[in-house]
């Protein structure tokens, strides 16, 4: 709607956020209708709701939202999100009506349902009962169809909702006539099962269970669907809840002197000099001033090894400081930071992703203008051939009844729930209907490193020792003198040193080199570990066996580090990101999929050849910046690629969101998770070829209930408009037909994973997962 004034937009590109949208072919309408303005180019995203615009000189916003609105949809410029507190949690207006309709079709439709299908509950002038809980269900429940088929009455299109309003009217308005007009409302009337092929008038048949039922089926699915797309901008709020909400600045004293003082990162500007104590976000970009210390970064770029800093060097924003107190300079704040733009970079690839149009609607684009065709030629020759009009009526809406999208209600709205279900067993968790269908043309897989093939977290993996020296004095007094440290990698190594060595030495006069390591006395001995700069300080040189040690872990990508004690040195110790023991299996299980795996890193080339090679992936992407990784997926797509793309961490959220399907693993951030399409939970990644295949198998399953939900229908049609359909053969084909789609899904739930974890159903012997992977591309 327009709302006064429009406020000046961005020149030449605006953001509408869009109402009134149902379906996809909503926002491919719209998008067709803004591309002919001239020199308009724009691109409409149903399940974020808001269309990205790019317009000429000449060309106002408020011609822009009158064109929308002239295609029976709102338009305006999105809100700005205030933080209110506490209201997050509540449902949108929107959402909260759709689900008050939904609660009461249901709780009217059921008894509906069960008097119509069971004649032992049909009493005398039960059927009046039935109109009454009816009434409510078509008029009310059913108002958004209603109102979404009259839009596109006047846009000449159809949809699932002109099928709905269309078939659900038909039902209730000849019900009416059979009940007020016909003999169907007289005391003692019947719904028996007689299968005969005879023509009849209609005036003892009531369709009311059909009219009911439809719009509680639709109406479960449209609910669910909604609650999808509510999440869809969650990551960007997530994004932009990882930065710090406080800073220490450092003012000027009266005196002269330098203070702190504690203000809101959003007061922060460009010049001013703030404190990051050990533990805290950085909050903003900046330079370091003072102070040395290594900042995890692996929330931005994924990378587990943290990166050493001092004067000069550049932080991001919403990193963490794990060493020492450091003095930043900020250099750039709010909209300019890396944060802000990543979030940019994510909200970019979700509004450019191309949105699959929902099976239904394609299909009943063609369908029902054939369905009202055929009903009026019905009609028309009925009442040309002396039938007369009450038997040209009955036989014209018999065909509008008999194509009511019962089973068509139900076929993806069952097969999601159920496939849905058993995804959610086995630690899969898929979004939306929309996302199955990228899981059948997906050709290339590509795969984040750290946290998703390996593990993301720094692990002890080796101790080389000189000759005569022990392992287990080297951990016991190495791994005491790390344990004081706060460094990521010293505790990888205090951590390893504790298992493996078990009880760790007692620490005195511990001190912190700046950028060489630590030293200090563990009993009685004085231990120094880190760089072999730090040991060659106190004349420890590392032994010729002792370089070629370092210089070959270097070589592999590990972190190594020189242990010295009592005037000599004595050991090699290295720690890295171990590959996850089940990657290996995955990308096996991947490639049987027809997958081509590509490991995309922003290690270096060294590190990321070293894990490819170790899990079996020939093609590598290494030392890719955060921000260029939706680069790469946009460069695949380009080279006909159908990717998907498998992550973690907040620097996987944008190619995610780009990738044309997104997997996050569960043990990731919420960032990677909600920019996602599906979610792993357990964060193993043999699940990835579990959670595709499920996908396809789902998808396989709707497109089998669409195809026998519209046989039965074109099957019947003919009979119908022959005027020899039997309203108990029409009701017993719409409950078959119905059964069929629900049994059909229900075979969803012996779906088995190929992951080897423990699942309700136990899992499939190794010839059967062979059987399974292969039957399954």
């Amino acid at each position: 709607m327009t709302t006064g004034a429009v406020p000046d937009a961005e020149p030449g590109r605006i953001e509408l956020a869009i109402g009134g949208m149902t379906c996809a072919s909503c926002a491919a309408r719209i998008e067709k209708r803004l591309n002919k303005i001239e020199g308009v180019t724009a691109t409409v995203n149903y399940a974020t709701e808001k269309a990205r615009v790019e317009f000429p000189e000449g060309v106002s916003p408020d011609e822009l939202i009158a064109s929308v609105e002239k295609a029976g949809y709102t338009a305006e410029l999105p809100v700005p999100p205030k933080d209110e507190g506490g209201a997050e949690d509540e449902p949108p207006d929107g959402l909260l009506a759709l689900r008050q309709r939904l609660v009461a079709s249901v709780v009217l439709s059921v008894p509906v349902i069960a008097m119509a299908m069971i004649p032992a509950l049909q009493f005398e002038s039960w059927q009046w009962l039935s109109l009454t809980l009816a009434a409510p269900v078509v008029v009310y429940a059913g108002w958004p169809f209603h109102r979404a088929a009259l839009t596109n009455l006047r846009h000449g299109a159809a949809t699932m909702d002109t099928l709905v309003s269309v078939g659900t009217l038909a039902a209730f308005g000849w019900s009416l006539w059979a009940l007020f007009f016909g003999t169907a409302g007289e005391p003692g009337m019947k719904h028996g099962f007689e299968f005969s092929m005879t023509r009849s008038d209609g005036s003892m048949n009531i369709y009311l269970e059909a009219a009911s039922g439809v719009i509680a089926f639709i109406l479960a699915g449209r609910y669910f669907e909604a609650r999808s797309k509510r999440r869809a901008g969650a990551a960007l709020k997530a994004l932009l809840e990882l930065g710090a909400k406080e800073v220490s600045v450092v003012r000027d004293g009266p005196a002269g002197e330098s203070r702190e003082e504690r203000i809101p990162v959003d007061r922060l500007a460009v010049g001013d000099v703030f404190v990051v104590r050990p533990g805290e976000k950085i909050a903003t970009d900046g330079t370091v001033e003072e102070g040395s210390s290594a900042v995890d970064a692996s929330l931005l770029t994924g990378e587990s090894v943290p990166v050493e800093v001092g004067p000069g060097d550049a932080v991001a924003g919403a990193t963490v400081n794990a060493g020492g107190r450091l003095l930043v300079r900020a250099t750039r704040v709010g909209s300019d930071t890396q944060l802000a733009q990543m979030a940019r970079l994510v909200e970019d690839a979700q509004t450019g992703k191309a949105q699959v149009q929902r099976l239904a609607d394609r299909i009943s684009g063609i369908f029902v203008p054939v369905v009202i065709a055929l009903a009026v030629a019905t009609l028309g020759f009925w009442a040309g051939t002396g039938t007369g009009i009450a038997g040209a009526f009955t036989a014209g809406v018999a065909v509008l009844i008999i194509a009511c999208p019962c089973a068509l209600g139900l076929a993806t709205p069952t097969a999601l729930m159920v496939g849905t279900g058993r995804g959610a067993q086995l630690g899969i968790l898929i979004k939306g209907p929309e996302v199955l269908e990228s899981t059948r043309a997906v050709d290339t897989v590509v795969l984040d490193k750290t946290g998703t093939v390996t593990t993301g977290r720094m692990a002890l993996v080796g101790v080389h020792t000189a000759d005569g020296v022990d392992t287990g004095e080297v951990l016991r007094l190495a791994g005491a003198l790390e344990d004081a440290s706060e460094h990521p990698i010293a505790q990888a190594i205090a951590k390893g040193a504790a298992e493996r060595a078990g009880s760790l030495g007692t620490v005195e006069d511990f001190a912190n080199v700046e950028g060489l390591g630590v030293q200090g006395m563990v009993d009685g001995h004085g231990v120094l570990v880190g760089r072999p700069q730090l040991l060659a300080e106190w004349s420890q040189h590392l032994t010729p066996e002792l370089d070629e040690a370092m210089r070959t872990a270097q070589a592999k990508g590990h972190t190594a580090v020189a242990v010295g004690w009592d005037g000599a040195a004595r050991a090699v110790i290295t720690v890295a990101d171990q590959v996850k023991p089940t990657s290996a299996e995955a990308i096996r299980q991947l490639r049987a999929l027809g997958l081509r795996p590509v490991l995309l890193t922003g290690d270096n080339e060294t590190v990321a050849r070293t894990v490819a090679d170790a899990v079996g992936i020939d093609e590598v992407i290494a030392e890719v910046l955060p921000q260029d990784k939706v680069d790469v997926v946009k460069r695949l797509q380009g080279e006909g690629r159908t990717v998907a793309m498998v992550g973690d961490g907040v620097n996987d959220a944008a190619a995610l969101a780009q990738a044309d399907l997104g997997l996050a693993m569960g043990t990731g951030t919420d960032v990677a998770i909600e920019a996602s399409d599906l979610t792993l939970v357990r964060g193993d990644l043999r699940a990835a070829a579990d959670a595709i295949r499920l996908s396809r198998r789902t998808l396989a399953t709707i497109k089998g209930n669409l195809f026998w939900a519209f046989a039965y229908n074109v099957a019947a049609l003919p009979l119908a408009a022959t005027g020899l359909l039997s309203p108990m053969i029409a009701g017993g084909a719409m409950a078959f037909s119905s059964v069929f789609v629900v049994s059909n899904s229900l075979r969803l739930r012996r779906f088995k994973p190929l992951t080897g974890g423990t699942v309700p159903a136990g899992t499939a012997a190794p010839a059967e997962k062979r059987a399974e992977v292969t039957a399954a591309r």
